[in-house]
């Protein structure tokens, strides 16, 4: 029996990088998949976001792993669309018991990052997006009676500080990433006594298409200083965590292992903010 048997997951931002890996480890222990993806470029980061085929390939795999799911094109930032899909995908499977809000961008390099809708964009997709998913998801969690887990992906940029060069992409993302802490710290306090739990997980650098992409190399060149202000004090391999390294928390903390965890902000950086 896996560790998440019988149980329904609903994932933010699930096209590709930490939220397929998420979605595809816990269809391999048992879980029923629920989740969307914007499938759409922003004006605002300079990279490519997810596409429809990236979409089609978490669902091919999730398939693959032996699990169910059901996966459609939404905003984060549209309330209505996101429950749209949540609402459809409960009446498939019937329940809901863990949601994972993962979906976020890096609008911090290029000349859009000096743009105020830098900032806009970053709050938006990972302040109110995280509302938007989780608070679309807590009365179905509740009505199940059973408990269950609630996960916000922050960044170690959501403990310490960074270094923004004036550049509202990075201080919208810093923002954003504190703010869910926030959001995390009361929904905690307000489910645990039905069995809810709440937690945010902050990992470092992973290779990710969010992070791993041209744009953002460029960036660091651009700014050594931003580059060596990076640097995990545990060694890890091309200094980038795999996202299958944060799944590993992430996985612990939504089976039953993990009961008893909540309000936490747990750190997945290989010393990163104890270094600081």
């Amino acid at each position: 029996m896996g560790r998440v048997e019988g149980k329904v997951a609903f994932i933010s931002g699930i096209a590709r990088g930490q939220g397929r890996s998420h979605a595809v480890r816990l269809a391999e222990e048992g879980a029923s998949i629920i989740g969307f993806d914007v499938c759409a470029d922003n004006p605002q980061v300079e990279y490519p976001l997810a596409t429809r085929e990236d979409l089609d390939e978490t669902i091919r795999l999730v398939e693959k792993a032996g699990g169910r799911i059901h996966a459609a094109v939404a905003d984060v930032r549209d309330f209505d669309a996101v429950q749209q899909v949540l609402e459809a995908g409960i009446g498939e499977f019937g329940r809901l018991d863990i949601v994972l809000a993962n979906a976020g961008i890096m609008p911090i390099t290029g000349d859009e990052r000096l743009q105020r809708e830098s900032f806009v964009s970053a709050v938006e997709v990972m302040l109110i997006g995280v509302y938007n998913t989780v608070y679309a998801a807590i009365p179905h969690v509740r009505s199940g009676g059973r408990g269950g887990s609630i996960i916000i992906t922050s960044s170690t940029n959501g403990i310490v500080g960074g270094i923004s060069e004036g550049n509202p992409g990075v201080t919208g993302y810093s923002a954003a990433k504190h703010g869910v802490v926030g959001i995390m710290r009361t929904l905690s306090n307000t489910l645990a006594p039905e069995s809810i739990r709440v937690n945010t997980v902050h990992p470092t650098g992973v290779n990710s298409p969010m992070v791993a992409n041209e744009a953002f190399g460029r960036y660091v060149q651009q700014f050594p200083e931003i580059a060596e202000n990076l640097q995990n004090p545990l060694p890890v391999p091309n200094g980038l965590l795999e996202c299958s390294d944060v799944t590993d928390t992430i996985l612990h903390l939504v089976s039953d292992a993990g009961k008893y965890v909540t309000g936490q902000t747990v750190v997945v950086d290989a010393g990163f903010t104890n270094y600081r």
